[in-house]
């Protein structure tokens, strides 16, 4: 049995498509287009076929944390002068939303030269101020992040399907849990197939909070070597990859904390990551 990675499979459907006589589809429409494999692009540059307006792209540079950056220009697609940049966020409150954008700079540039600019971009409503907290242990931290989903549930009135906590790796899925547990809620681990469950307080990895949203978010274990992840950090080559690790790292971190639509919690233990210094600036 032959097998092929994704990206195998990708790249040799852009040869079949681009070989076809008429592609299979008129139009394509691409969500999440930051993260896009080069096996990916591929394809959708042959489904494409240099045909005007048949391909659509919705993304977020700030939202990349599965790909490394490359050249669409390079592989067919060059959407230089074509693109446009949303400005009102309907998910996320005017508070979180701006907290969180202190972990990116201000305007985000790709490998072509297109620009995101993040200064501008306004919320539709607004919420309580995201709270950041550091703690002296684990057990500590559990503690506090356990009161303050079962705020969440009693005092707040939010379900436990609207409620979510998440953390960097699996290494630190047991703090997590730990916290539900004082809170005396269930909780469900995600898995790659990301499925909530009503009546169950979601946990799972910052990765795995890509594309969700909760009511309340609790994003715990930001601890110094933890978030940057200290191994990434130490299998780096060079300053420009070293730099890349320190930008997806921070855009990871982003992704957790904007799956919250009302309410954020932040919480470490000292030594905290380096990252809270922005997210924790005063307003």
């Amino acid at each position: 049995m032959k097998v092929m990675t994704e990206a195998q499979l990708f790249t040799e459907l852009a040869s079949e498509v681009a070989a076809a006589k008429r592609p299979p589809f008129d139009f394509a429409v691409v969500d999440e287009a930051q993260d896009l494999g080069i096996g990916h692009l591929r394809f959708l540059s042959a489904l494409g076929a240099q045909r005007e307006n048949a391909l659509f792209f919705a993304g977020d540079l700030g939202q990349r944390i599965f790909q490394q950056p490359y050249s669409w220009k390079m592989l067919g697609v060059d959407v230089r002068g074509r693109s446009r940049t949303l400005r009102v966020n309907y998910r996320t409150s005017h508070q979180i939303r701006r907290q969180a954008d202190r972990l990116l700079e201000a305007e985000l540039t790709d490998i072509d030269g297109n620009k995101e600019k993040r200064s501008d971009t306004i919320s539709v409503f607004n919420g309580e101020p995201p709270t950041v907290l550091v703690e002296d242990a684990p057990d500590s931290e559990s503690r506090e992040v356990g009161a303050w989903l079962a705020d969440m549930a009693s005092g707040a009135g939010l379900l436990p399907h609207e409620l979510g906590v998440f953390v960097r790796s699996e290494a630190e899925l047991e703090r997590a849990k730990a916290a539900v547990k004082h809170a005396g809620l269930d909780f469900k681990v995600l898995d790659e197939h990301v499925e909530t469950v009503s009546g169950f307080v979601s946990i799972g990895t910052m990765h795995l909070a890509k594309g969700l949203e909760f009511r309340a978010v609790a994003v715990m274990a930001c601890d110094d070597e933890i978030i940057p992840s200290q191994q990434r950090i130490e299998a780096v080559g060079d300053d420009a990859d070293l730099q890349e690790v320190y930008d997806t790292e921070r855009q990871l971190l982003y992704v957790a904390c904007t799956r919250a639509r009302d309410h954020l919690l932040v919480s470490g233990v000292e030594p905290a990551s380096e990252f809270l210094d922005d997210l924790g600036k005063a307003l």
